[in-house]
């Protein structure tokens, strides 16, 4: 018998159902990487302690979707945007509502705390940046600029810079004090979703859905380095504490860059999937994901990752002739500079000042509708005894060093020989809980019986969330099988699931764990998993040829007859795969392409395949972005004198585009009533829509 421990790099720490229906934003503290808030469609905010199965704490008054949520910088406070572009900002230590913001006309999808003083920042749909006086509870200024939503906020180290990510596929730099834009950085090709500064160094970082990492220069205003590596969009990214390295977070995989010259020193595979945030904690990196209602959280021992030395070839393009570099690799430049008094009023008075005769800067005194708002919200403890390890002992005076956080130990690797293999595998022992009406632990329910999983559940009193922690105990002899509870069907097929669709895992299993185990045969659990083979391989062939013949087409360099000739093949899946390349690039979309795909379109915003829908959207909001003014322009234009057949030509695409675009205006407004991430993609093409209406 051969057994072999080996101590891995990254492992899944633990997975927990956060709320009742799905989770729609995530963040974890970056002080100490242990707390976790997730805001869901079930308009709560919950907190949690990494690594700890149950709900510390839920927070409710928001009647809409939580889309957004973001931590001070000491963890005492959070603050969440919902769909319906209200604000509401928690005292965690005091666990009470502190205050309820209101003003944006849309989804606020984007937060940030200021690191010195009583202000943050919010970003939404509507394209708007406010930054917010938490203490005079109102809004002291608005940054214009952006076109599109606004993904990510983030404050300079120093407190006098704001940096924003937008769908526009612009990074902008705004100075704080001045209350104007510094400059615009245009590089990225696609919306731009995260951005961070340097700890130390005027830089600042971009993570964008073009799938490119890109670090701009904050003293010259230009692009000192991009990767071009990242296998897919890239959706959070994290430098070391040090400053040395650059993490970026694509789904499954962490990457660690260096600059000046440009290089990847790692690539570590995780199966976190779209990874939400990242945090560092005991040179640990913990990071947190979601799927349906379902959070879990990975860490990658950094110890275990290269963050200088050598270069990973062939993934990263160097852009710039490589500059006199350091110990750690980056050059020498300005640090800022950070002042030992937090910031007040005083340091924004002109930003405050200009606009405080509008009315969103005006001194606003709390009003009958604001009280009736916070009176709504509550923080309710759902676990006091972590409750008072995590917040409490910070305003007390410790007698004590405080406890320090250990680093989670990594699980061991098992890897068995083929004797191994054969042999059958031991019963293995389930424990499960139970809980009385009165909420009290009695003792464990105890079966032996041949499965390989043990899912202990603890059940809080409703309405609080419940908190499942899954851990794996695999048995050599058999393939690992898990069971999950039929979920209500929602009518959409997710691109992302946890099950495959026309495979019932139950199929597998005994009917009843305390009768004998009845073994499925090799045969027939073959026959389970070929249902369906056959029709699956004719169709997986039918589409290979499409695609082939649309290629051959496209090779040619006519876009619009690649188009077409995917249209005339009546299967959406061909639509799709066409569609999802030519919104990669942007600059192929021509007006001749909208009168042929419109129609498409329509068919994709009404699929049951929750890919096609966001495929839908996107192109759509691409084709109003770039073609509305233009359609709007010509249909209004007064008729011209004499035969001008180019302007006819395009007089009648447009109006064929506006008529397509009236009819998808409503396909649009029915779906918009919808509650999640859904509806909150159908409110924004409402916005951009809103001159069909």
């Amino acid at each position: 018998m051969a057994l072999t421990n080996t101590i891995i790099t990254s492992w899944k720490l633990q997975e927990i159902v956060a709320h009742s229906s799905n989770v729609s934003s995530l963040v974890l503290g970056k002080a100490s990487g242990r707390l976790l808030a997730t805001g869901g469609e079930d308009c709560r905010v919950n907190i949690w302690a990494v690594s700890k199965p149950n709900c510390i704490m839920s927070l409710t008054g928001h009647t809409s979707p939580v889309e957004c949520i973001q931590f001070n910088s000491s963890e005492e406070r959070v603050v969440a945007g919902s769909q319906s572009g209200s604000l509401r900002l928690w005292d965690l230590e005091a666990a009470k509502i502190l205050r309820t913001l209101m003003g944006h006309k849309a989804s606020v999808c984007s937060l940030d705390f200021h690191p010195m003083g009583e202000y943050l920042a919010s970003g939404s749909v509507d394209s708007n940046i406010k930054l917010w006086d938490v203490r005079r509870k109102g809004c002291v200024f608005r940054y214009k600029g952006h076109t599109q939503a606004v993904r990510c906020l983030a404050f300079s180290p120093d407190g006098k810079w704001l940096a924003s990510a937008s769908d526009d596929s612009t990074v902008k730099l705004w100075d704080l004090i001045a209350g104007k834009m510094i400059t615009e950085f245009k590089s990225h090709t696609s919306a731009v979703n995260v951005v961070q500064f340097h700890p130390n160094e005027y830089l600042l970082a971009s993570g964008s859905a073009d799938r490119t990492v890109k670090l701009w220069d904050l003293e010259k205003f230009n692009m000192i380095g991009s990767s071009e590596g990242e296998t897919g969009v890239v959706r959070s990214i994290l430098f070391n504490p040090d400053g040395s390295c650059l993490y970026s977070g694509s789904e499954n995989t962490l990457r660690v860059y260096g600059w000046e010259p440009d290089r990847c020193f790692d690539v570590v595979h995780v199966g976190w999937g779209k990874v939400s945030d990242l945090a560092i904690s005991n040179n640990q990196m913990i990071a947190v994901s979601s799927s349906q209602n379902n959070v879990s959280w990975y860490v990658v021992d950094l110890n275990r990752v290269k963050k200088s030395g050598s270069v990973l070839q062939g993934l990263i393009q160097d852009k710039l002739i490589p500059a006199p570099t350091s110990a750690l690799g980056t050059t020498l430049r300005r640090n800022y500079e950070r002042p030992t008094t937090s910031c007040t009023g005083q340091e924004m008075k002109q930003s405050s000042e200009a606009d405080r005769r509008s009315p969103e800067g005006e001194r606003r005194s709390p009003s009958s509708e604001d009280e009736k708002e916070d009176k709504e919200s509550s923080a309710e403890i759902t676990n006091p005894e972590d409750y008072k390890e995590i917040f409490q002992p910070r305003s007390a005076i410790s007698r004590t060093p405080p406890k320090r956080t250990e680093p989670f130990a990594a699980p061991l690797e098992h890897s068995f020989s083929e004797s191994v293999l054969e042999k059958p595998g031991p019963a293995v022992k389930i424990v499960t809980p139970v809980i009385d009406r009165a909420g009290q632990l009695k003792g464990p329910i105890t079966s032996s019986t041949p499965v390989q999983r043990v899912e202990p559940t603890m059940i809080a009193a409703a309405p609080r969330p419940v908190a499942v922690v899954t851990t794996s105990v695999t048995s050599p002899s058999r393939p690992v099988v898990t069971t999950t509870k039929p979920k209500p069907s929602t009518g959409i097929i997710l691109s992302t699931r946890n099950e495959p669709i026309g495979l019932n895992a139950g199929d597998f299993l005994s009917h009843a764990l305390n009768a004998k185990a009845s073994v499925m045969g090799d045969e027939e659990a073959l026959a389970q998993i070929r249902k369906g083979h056959d029709t699956m391989c004719v169709m997986l062939t039918s589409r290979y040829k499409n695609l082939d013949t649309v290629r051959s087409v496209w090779a040619s360099g006519d876009v619009k007859t690649s188009l077409d000739s995917a249209v005339s093949m009546n299967d959406l899946s061909i639509v799709v795969d066409v569609l999802n390349i030519i919104n990669l690039k942007p600059s192929l979309w021509k007006l001749d392409l909208c009168t042929s795909i419109l129609t498409q379109i329509e068919e994709l915003l009404q699929s049951k395949y929750e890919s096609y829908v966001q495929t839908g959207c996107i192109s759509l909001k691409l084709i109003l972005k770039r073609f509305w003014p233009l359609i709007s322009d010509t249909l209004t234009a007064p008729p011209s004198v004499g035969v001008d057949i180019t302007r006819e030509e395009r007089h009648r695409k447009c109006k064929a585009c506006y008529k397509q675009l009236k009819n998808l205006s409503n396909v649009v407004k029915n779906r918009a009533e919808q509650v999640g991430r859904h509806g909150s993609t159908f409110k924004e093409l409402q916005l951009l829509m809103a001159p069909l209406y």
